[in-house]
């Protein structure tokens, strides 16, 4: 039997192509529209939120944050693994308990982390010294009552401010806090919460826990449209409304029961899992697999091809 013979290639039709050439033109037209439509739609620059600036524009929130840290009530104190041991607190699915699984493998202790650390860390006045002792030999019991007593305090007082707290024993927890705040507008509390005793210091954990137990963070949030109920996800602040491809994951805490559920964490990301484990798995699944070939779609997309071998 006979093999077919090879046409010469010189007896296709052939024409001129400068690669250089159309190249360069391509290279030329993507830096100008890259530069033209950078200038006009400019990416956001959003300042950063750190722990300096949320003191400046927001002292009275941040003593009340401070507050909180000491007395153990806020939401870095009481969320459970992986930072600390806190009753009754983690994600779970049905009686699965995924938080508490996993252990706390991020240790936080939000009072000495947040508050007392950083206070016996930085050169400190004579009477930050002495509030410093007075709060270490308290009982366990006379600190919590300085700090709710102060706590109580700052939420009767008009706006939240110190100064004009009505009288009362609190103990240090006034002298600390107050110190505390000065540190923080000096920004030198952003760079003793991001050091971990490691050889990297970019260690952010602590100083977003501290951040997102006050109210400032979460309102800035919520002007830029980054809620839950919002919808919020996005890589560059200020871009609304951010990555549309998010939508599957956000949707679902816009729905009862998830948007009112205490463990809608881990129930979200459990559907997402089952969902991306069924996208994974369509070749294999009797009838979802041939929606194409029924649907013929496959006829449109390489419709050229078809047309010829009509």
């Amino acid at each position: 039997m006979k093999s077919a013979q090879v046409p010469e290639s010189d007896t296709f039709p052939t024409r001129r192509y400068d690669l250089v050439k159309e190249f360069t033109i391509a290279l030329a037209v993507t830096a100008l529209l890259s530069a033209g439509l950078a200038g006009l739609f400019s990416s956001p620059n959003v300042p950063p939120t750190t722990l300096a600036s949320w003191s400046t524009a927001a002292p009275n929130d941040f003593t009340a944050t401070a507050v909180a840290e000491l007395a153990g009530t806020s939401t870095s104190a009481q969320y459970g693994p992986p930072y600390n041991h806190a009753p009754g607190a983690g994600q779970k699915i049905g009686p699965l308990g995924l938080q508490r699984a996993a252990g706390v493998r991020i240790p936080v202790d939000p009072a000495e982390d947040f508050v007392l650390r950083p206070l016996r860390q930085a050169p400190e006045q004579p009477e930050v010294t002495a509030a410093l002792a007075q709060w270490n030999a308290a009982s366990a019991d006379q600190q919590q009552s300085w700090s709710s007593a102060y706590a109580d305090a700052l939420d009767k007082a008009p706006d939240g401010d110190p100064a004009k707290a009505a009288p009362g024993d609190y103990g240090p927890v006034p002298v600390l806090t107050a110190r505390l705040l000065t540190l923080a507008r000096a920004g030198s509390l952003d760079g003793q919460l991001l050091s971990p005793g490691r050889f990297y210091q970019t260690a952010y954990t602590k100083p977003m826990l501290f951040l997102a137990d006050g109210s400032y963070l979460s309102d800035r949030a919520t002007g830029q449209h980054l809620t839950g109920a919002q919808w919020g996800m996005m890589n560059e602040t200020g871009n609304y409304p951010g990555q549309a491809w998010l939508w599957l994951s956000t949707f679902w805490y816009q729905i009862d029961p998830f948007k009112s559920s205490k463990n809608a964490d881990a129930e979200i990301w459990a559907i997402m899992a089952v969902l991306s484990l069924a996208l994974i798995l369509v070749p294999f699944i009797p009838g979802i697999r041939s929606v194409p070939r029924w649907t013929r779609v496959y006829r449109l997309v390489w419709r050229d091809y078809y047309r010829t071998r009509r």
